[in-house]
């Protein structure tokens, strides 16, 4: 797709629909507007634009479709991928203004808000009226835009399932402007094609989400974590299928290794509880009566212990709470903290090969020369492997870090793995997903793509 070179009357257009101020010009724009979290991935813009409401998104979409210019939608920034750079520059298109939680409906238990509220929020106003919303990825501070977007996972997934399951209904702009709805507020829908799963994940390549309607459970009465120490990571990850399967599901399976804590104590100059062992599952436990709860952890903390846990420690006070989850939380921030430059193996894997995929990236580690950080969701099998730069200059950097990215997405092919678990594709692992999927998936995908945005426009060179 050939893209009209952006001028002075584009940007003279845009600023009629949204006013000046919420209009800037390419030159005025910060570097921070050019890349994601991880930075590696960095194109400018030619103009930035805030939206307010769904009709200004449908008019900035409608003279981009008749324009050909390029749109890239953007959130928060949190994502790690390249998913919400502007690669062509032409339009970024800022929802972040969008903040109103519309309706909390208590009789149906959905929730309906505007793109740009942020996940922490999502969670407080619902917890705060007696209901959770489950899906509880690490970047709070995400919208849930973008958490739609790519359909995040994070820590509760094992037990209550992705971003995705919550979805009830969205209003979607699409590539020319129209605007339509999909879903609802219905529990069951067999009314053909299930479009908007299809915008659900699709990394803002498909449409514009200007609202969303999100399933709610009732919030549960009782919660419970263990945080259960283990000689080596191996025993620790071998440990989570039979955990599993004794006891009632837990709300969330993490593992973490002694580096990494270590890590987090010196970015938060906050000690964890216990550092002495080489490898940690923390699980966590919820539900309406203390009884199941206990029953849970019970189960848990016996099965752990005979697969060779040397403890079980039980985090029932508010301060070792806030210590362990704040430092689980820190554990991005305080990795990317400890190096120069760093990059992000989002695989999932089978559950039954988390281990061997953990130990074949220190063998990784130990071939390429580069140090390797991990931590993940053990409990459905999602992967964070950090490969870290540190005094490497550029040239070495780039190719050790192609050496080892080839050397852990053909491990997680051969495990029968996939590219990403949670973060999606966007633009930084394009190339992995078209070695891992089959052609005729990839060209599917294509034509669902051509069928949304016939022209292009919508955030080019991103997914396939």
């Amino acid at each position: 797709m050939k893209y009209k070179a952006f001028d002075a009357a584009d940007l003279a257009a845009l600023r009629a629909i949204c006013g000046e101020g919420r209009v800037t010009a390419r030159d005025d724009i910060g570097e921070d507007f050019c890349h994601d979290e991880l930075g590696g991935t960095f194109s400018r813009p030619d103009a930035r634009v805030r939206v307010t409401s769904t009709a200004e998104i449908s008019a900035v979409m409608k003279y981009a479709w008749g324009h050909d210019i390029p749109v890239t939608v953007r959130g928060s920034g949190t994502g790690l991928v390249g998913g919400a750079v502007p690669l062509e520059g032409g339009i970024l298109l800022d929802t972040s203004m969008m903040t109103k939680i519309v309706e909390l409906d208590e009789r149906n238990m959905t929730l309906t808000l505007e793109p740009g509220v942020l996940l922490m929020d999502v969670a407080k106003f619902a917890e705060e009226h007696g209901f959770l919303y489950p899906p509880d990825p690490g970047e709070k501070t995400a919208t849930i835009g973008g958490n739609i977007s790519t359909n995040a996972g994070g820590m509760r997934a094992v037990k209550y399932g992705v971003t995705r399951d919550y979805v009830r209904g969205l209003e979607v702009v699409l590539p020319n402007g129209d605007v339509i709805e999909l879903g609802g507020k219905v529990v069951k829908n067999s009314s053909g094609y299930s479009l908007k799963d299809l915008i659900v994940g699709s990394e803002g390549t498909l449409g514009i989400v200007a609202r969303a309607t999100l399933r709610l459970l009732p919030l549960p009465k009782y919660k419970i974590s263990l945080l259960v120490p283990f000689p080596d990571l191996e025993s620790a990850v071998n440990a989570v299928p039979e955990v599993i399967r004794s006891a009632s599901v837990p709300t969330a399976v993490e593992f973490m290794e002694r580096d990494v804590i270590l890590a987090a104590e010196e970015f938060q100059a906050r000690k964890f509880p216990d550092n002495s062992a080489d490898a940690y599952l923390l699980l966590t436990f919820d539900g309406a009566s203390r009884e199941e709860v206990e029953l849970a952890y019970e189960t848990a903390a016996k099965t752990c212990l005979a697969a060779g846990a040397s403890d079980a420690l039980i985090s029932d006070t508010q301060e070792r709470n806030e210590a362990i989850w704040s430092a689980r939380g820190a554990f991005l921030e305080a990795i990317k903290a400890s190096t120069t430059e760093m990059d992000e193996c989002d695989v999932v894997v089978p559950r039954s090969r988390v281990a061997e995929f953990i130990l074949y990236s220190r063998e990784v580690q130990r071939r390429r020369n580069i140090r390797i950080r991990s931590f993940g969701h053990a409990g459905d099998g999602n992967l964070h492997i950090y490969v870290l730069r540190d005094a490497l200059g550029e040239g070495e950097w780039k190719a050790k870090l192609a050496e080892a990215f080839g050397d852990l997405y053909a491990k997680a092919r051969e495990l029968r793995g996939q590219v990403s678990g949670e973060h999606g594709i966007g633009y930084a692992k394009k190339a992995f997903f078209e070695e891992s999927a089959s052609p005729e998936a990839l060209a599917l995908m294509r034509g669902i793509k051509a069928v949304f945005d016939p022209k292009g426009i919508l955030n080019p060179h991103k997914v396939v």
